[in-house]
């Protein structure tokens, strides 16, 4: 098996793709006509968005709304970048809510986390050295 997708249940896929697009440079590769679905271009593994009502359809048991959530939710999107200090900078700026400053781990990775506004939690991180 390989990962194929990450699908984050938002409240509006157009918002998240357009938000998406502006913080972090990613492409938009598909949006479906209905608008309850789509796609970024993120290399091997895809990242889409999928509206709520979808998600009703899908889990009729329910599951945790991100954007309502009162915390984060315990996973995480990691986006890998060269510069973190001028890419947390940029998706402030974009709209999203800080939620840790770029600070360098003990294993020399730089790392910062933010929350979008539809509710995913996005680490920020340099590339691991090899």
């Amino acid at each position: 098996m390989k990962l194929g997708y990450t699908i984050l249940y938002v409240p509006n896929v157009d918002a998240s793709l357009a938000f998406f697009e502006r913080a972090f440079g990613l492409r938009r590769r598909f949006l479906h006509e209905s608008g309850l679905y789509g796609e970024l271009d993120t290399g091997e593994t895809t990242l889409a968005f999928a509206a709520h009502a979808l998600g009703a359809i899908n889990l009729p048991g329910g599951y945790v709304a991100a954007h309502n959530a009162a915390q984060p939710l315990g996973m995480e999107l990691a986006l890998v970048t060269e510069d973190v200090a001028a890419a947390h900078a940029t998706t402030l700026a974009a709209g999203a809510r800080a939620l840790a400053p770029p600070k360098t781990k003990p294993w020399g990775q730089v790392v910062s986390y933010v929350n979008c506004p539809d509710g995913a939690l996005v680490e920020l991180c340099s590339p691991m050295a090899s």
